[in-house]
């Protein structure tokens, strides 16, 4: 008796997931950017976070203290792989201040996505 072969993982493999950490008063001009070479929806969550600045010092009421995080915004998006590299270049020239803290962008693949309401798979639930 032979084993049995699984069948090869085809979910999503046209599907990225792009995370970007990027400075706050960026985030407008983004979305924007991003409207305009034709992304349809992202998700957007304020984080804090350091990189290679590590935090800086401020003063407070005559007290100096340190703030070890650093406000950041993350933006989600899922797009088709053929979509990605435009994308990702988009925020990087949209989002570059030429400053440290400028923020980085992640691509990742997507296993599988699914749309709740149509229960339409990978690229046809973008």
């Amino acid at each position: 008796m032979e084993p049995r072969k699984r069948p090869a993982l085809r979910k999503g493999n046209n599907v990225k997931l792009i995370i970007a950490a990027i400075k706050p008063f960026k985030l407008e001009e983004v979305r924007e950017a991003l409207t305009s070479i034709g992304v349809r929806g992202m998700m957007v969550t304020e984080i804090k976070g350091f990189g290679s600045q590590s935090g800086h010092t401020e003063i407070y009421r005559g007290a100096e203290y340190a703030v070890n995080f650093v406000p950041k915004v993350k933006i989600e998006i899922v797009v088709s792989a053929a979509m990605a590299d435009q994308v990702v270049e988009t925020i990087q020239n949209t989002a570059k201040t030429d400053k440290i803290g400028d923020g980085k962008i992640f691509v990742l693949d997507v296993a599988q996505a699914v749309r709740v309401r149509t229960g339409e798979t990978n690229e046809d639930a973008l």
